[in-house]
């Protein structure tokens, strides 16, 4: 048991450091390490009561100090603030398997020589094809010359320091990047040059990701045109870039995401199936007249095997943490077996953790670690009351058969009830129909279409083609019926619930509930520890007070998208930017982070005027979230058509009503007045001419203790239209035109009186939004100018006590981010 909880300190101990702002000093670090070794030796020596409370303090400094040093190793390598974006004449060698797409290749690669110098040794490059056809167009094939991990390639490239999005509970691009160990990203410009491809001077990683390469090459001839082949690719080699967002988002709400990706437990099938027909084997064969047990029993040979086995998929399913954590697992209860050392499951669970953990610090931030090692602890769990006679011949008979069912039914739901916390923690759903879609999809892709597509990558490197064909034409039909139920189940209404983002504590209590009700079922009432879920489950946030509001600036990037709360009610202005056909930021960001507050409704939609940067989110929204309001100062609903009928997609149906942003409409709602200021009947029935930016609602928010202003992307002369009308002053406003020089002037900056002026702008935007004019004119007004792009989200909220604020980059400021004295 004091190993387990060792294990257990360590994780902790990683954790905690992964959650600070700047890394321990080397000094820091070195005296922390000493601390634990006098530690170690001083438990070694000695006898006394205190032992294990030493060796644990031992076990947090040695964590602690060797987690740091690992970040520090990675943190050293930062490219200049001078050289951001500037082109850089590259040496490199690609490291990763190539992601994918008509119009761009995507690698990681090693830079063995670079000009100017100051380049990191590892980074992210994108080869994008010239001509962009805008965000509605299909992309197009472009002819790219073979790229293949290992290659040595000269090329230039413009760099900048990783950064990404920052909203509360997103995703943080720039974290996962940094467990990659990618301290800079980069555009190809030009055209490379390949220089070299030397096999034999390849690493382990290069020679693993270069022959994921070759399958790919040999398997993409045959699933190119096939529905599923994307599918086909992921459950073989680990490459999910072929499955599309709509995919993904019936994967989801089924519960089927940990079937698609390389998981454990195909790992764990393909290892044991090797290893029992490789023991069925090793039983039977003599050499010399001797049986082969009488050398080597069976079992450890077997188990030698399993591990080979469970190491090579890993490395060809791209060394992910679920199965990595298989790796480990294997590894360890095959060593035991080697050392006639009896550990039992959960010892060997506790010794993969540190494993894992030692071989890489980040993999604790990873879904899939938590979710794997979960679902691993609540099958030990399962095993260990319920079932074991049954599997041990006691019964026999349909009777047997019958049990065994029944048991793996209530295994199966015991796991699905023990992982939806961390689900609806982490992704902000529920799927209800997650037991049904596992009943049938574990033992179709785990026992039958998963081998056929193991077997299918093996035979396409071969000159078997009809073979080939005959086993993927299999595997495709088996994966088609089993997505044709699993389609059915996740478009309906109720395939899931969403769930908003609970606090730790509460997540904790669900998880100790979990664990009371599971591994103390025999103490009385110890059911009652189910009830602990609930609270994650159904976590809704405390309201707001009446006449209070909060106001939320979304860091969409160069767009625009700000929700206002109230008590009861939920207002949004505008909805961000479309990237692409497939992306936009409606989808990507405003849905995922109303679910993530528990909002799952839009009481009103204000589209402030017919931009993209403002509007491209928009058909994304009203799909996933009911909206009873729109507000706007154009055709929404020829918008929308327009989109469907550059998309290719079936038209919105709007029952919902349609408003125009006239000045003067308001409405009242938990004590806050929301009013329109601008634009004018005028210049909405077209008698005055205007540009779409002039149009620009105009939304003032007054609460009973402050005021908003939220003005779209109106210009100079609006500005002073609105003063000479008497507007009155704002403490928050949201800086008109991303702060471009062609808005804030000095007489509507003065007008308004601000304490908080907030740009939502891009990083690196091509606009060079905001204006440095600008952001002096409102700070010399006394205004706090916050930027989306330096602080991320930034979140206002207005009570009786005063206006308080916070911002993502500052409140969970973390190590790996972009720094922010790189912006000042």
């Amino acid at each position: 048991m004091q190993g387990r909880l060792l294990a257990a300190l360590y994780a902790a101990t990683v954790l905690c450091v992964h959650q600070a702002a700047e890394v321990a000093s080397a000094t820091q670090q070195f005296v922390a390490a000493l601390i634990c070794l006098g530690c170690l030796l001083w438990a070694w020596l000695s006898r006394f009561t205190y032992r294990f409370w030493v060796v644990s303090l031992a076990v947090v400094l040695g964590a602690w100090a060797y987690t740091h040093y690992q970040i520090a190793q990675v943190l050293v390598e930062q490219l200049p603030a001078h050289e951001q974006n500037k082109p850089f004449k590259l040496r490199v060698q690609v490291q990763s398997l190539v992601r994918l797409a008509p119009d761009r290749r995507y690698f990681i690669a090693t830079v063995l020589g670079a000009q100017p110098q100051g380049v990191p040794s590892t980074i992210a490059l994108s080869w994008n094809v010239k001509e962009w056809g805008g965000p509605y167009a299909q992309a197009k094939a472009y002819d790219f010359p073979e790229i293949k991990p290992g290659q040595v390639w000269q090329l230039t490239a413009f760099l900048k320091s990783p950064h990404g999005l920052r909203n509360p509970y997103a995703f943080d691009y720039e974290g996962y990047v940094f467990a990659q160990g990618v301290r800079a990203v980069g555009t190809v410009r030009g055209t490379p040059v390949l220089l070299a491809d030397r096999p034999e001077q390849h690493s382990i990683e290069v020679w693993a990701q270069r022959w994921r390469h070759h399958l790919r090459e040999a398997m993409l001839p045959y699933v190119r045109d096939l529905r599923w082949g994307g599918v086909i690719l992921a459950l073989s080699i680990g490459d999910q870039a072929s499955i599309s967002p709509q995919d993904w988002l019936i994967f989801n709400r089924t519960g089927l995401t940990h079937l698609v990706s390389i998981s454990g437990s195909h790992v764990t099938l393909l290892a044991s199936v090797s290893a029992v027909a490789f023991a069925w084997c090793w039983r039977r064969f003599t050499w010399r007249g001797h049986a082969l047990t009488e050398r080597m029993p069976a079992a450890i040979v077997a188990g030698v095997l399993a591990f080979v086995v469970a190491g090579l998929y890993s490395l060809t399913a791209g060394w992910e943490v679920p199965a990595r954590r298989t790796f480990m697992m294997f590894g360890v209860a095959v060593f035991s077996l080697l050392l006639r050392l009896p550990l039992s499951m959960t010892q060997i669970i506790a010794v993969a953790v540190v494993l894992v953990l030692v071989f890489d610090p980040w993999a604790i931030l990873a879904s899939g670690f938590w979710l794997s090692f979960g679902a691993v602890l609540v099958l030990v769990a399962c095993a260990q009351w319920s079932g074991l006679a049954l599997w041990q011949g006691q019964v026999q008979g349909w009777r047997k058969h019958w049990a065994q069912w029944k048991t793996a039914s209530i295994w199966q739901l015991m796991i699905t009830v023990a992982l939806l916390p961390p689900l609806a923690f982490l992704f902000f759903e529920m799927s209800l129909v997650s037991p049904l879609s596992n009943a049938y999809a574990i033992p179709l892709i785990g026992l039958l279409i998963t081998p056929l597509a193991l077997l299918f990558a093996l035979l396409s490197l071969g000159p078997w083609t009809q073979l080939t064909e005959a086993v993927l034409w299999l595997c495709h039909q088996l994966l088609t019926l089993n997505m044709e139920l699993t389609v059915v189940l996740g478009e309906h209404d109720l395939a899931s619930l969403p769930a908003s983002r609970a606090p730790v504590w509460v997540l904790g209590a669900s998880v100790i509930g979990i664990g009371v009700a599971l591994w103390l079922r025999a103490l009385p009432l110890a059911w009652l520890g189910w009830l602990l879920v609930l609270p994650t489950l159904f976590w809704r946030s405390p309201t707001l007070p009446e006449g209070a509001w909060r106001l939320h600036a979304l860091d969409v990037g160069q767009g625009s998208a700000i929700l206002i709360e109230t008590a009861n009610s939920v207002v949004l202005f505008d909805t961000g930017m479309r990237q692409s056909r497939d992306q936009d930021m409606g989808g990507r960001v405003v849905v995922p982070y109303l679910r993530s507050l528990g909002k799952n409704r839009i009481h009103h939609l204000v589209l402030s005027h017919a931009d993209l940067d403002h509007v491209g989110g928009s058909r994304s929204v009203i799909e996933r979230v009911q909206v009873d309001q729109i507000y706007s100062s154009f055709d929404v609903d020829a918008h929308l058509k327009r989109e469907s009928r550059l998309l290719a997609a079936p038209d919105l149906s709007l029952p919902i009503a349609l408003n125009a942003c006239t000045r003067g409409e308001q409405w009242v709602i938990d004590g806050v007045r929301f009013a329109f200021l601008w634009p004018d009947k005028k210049i909405l029935n077209g008698r005055v001419k205007a540009d779409k930016n002039a149009q620009s609602c105009v939304l003032s928010v007054q609460g009973a203790h402050h005021r908003a202003l939220l003005t779209g992307d109106i210009g100079l002369e609006q500005e002073k239209n609105l003063v000479q009308a008497g507007i009155s002053p704002h403490e928050v406003v949201v800086v008109g035109h991303h702060g471009s020089k062609t808005s804030s002037s000095s007489l509507w900056v003065d007008s308004l009186q601000a304490q908080l002026a907030i740009a939502q702008v891009g990083w690196w935007n091509r606009f060079s939004h905001p204006h440095p004019q600008v952001e002096q004119r409102w700070q010399a007004a006394g205004a706090a100018f916050l930027r989306t792009d330096h602080e991320g989200a930034v979140v206002v909220t207005s009570l009786a006590s005063g206006l308080h604020m916070n911002t993502e980059r500052r409140q969970r400021a973390r190590y790996w981010q972009n720094p922010i004295g790189f912006y000042r």
